[in-house]
């Protein structure tokens, strides 16, 4: 049916890959956690930096865009500011993933 013992013991060797690629890849992720990204909205008005658990480490805002009449303008910023970080966390995720994953062709979610 499967070849006799050899078909099994490609599917071990197999079974062995996955596993060794699952550490790996769960060690990528701890030390991509630890990582920082930094991107601005408004020309740097609005600064932030956000690390690979897409928690703020910090928000620098120039005094220029705090204006209690126009409200609006800061919030936009800071928006386009907290998008863009998180973008940028989930695009040097998916980078380094990819890296590692390399031309194994595999669906995403399969590790």
């Amino acid at each position: 049916m499967f070849g006799g013992m050899g078909g099994m013991g490609n599917m071990q060797g197999m079974m062995k890959k996955v596993q060794k690629l699952q550490n790996e890849m769960k060690k990528m992720q701890d030390e991509l956690k630890k990582r920082t990204i930094e991107t601005s909205a408004g020309g740097g008005a609005v600064k932030i930096t956000m690390n690979g658990e897409k928690e703020v480490q910090s928000l620098i805002l120039d005094p220029s865009v705090v204006n209690a009449e126009d409200t609006e303008m800061l919030q936009d910023l800071l928006s386009a500011a907290f998008n863009d970080a998180t973008k940028k966390v989930d695009e040097m995720m998916t980078s380094e993933m990819q890296k590692l994953t390399g031309g194994l062709g595999l669906p995403p979610g399969m590790i």
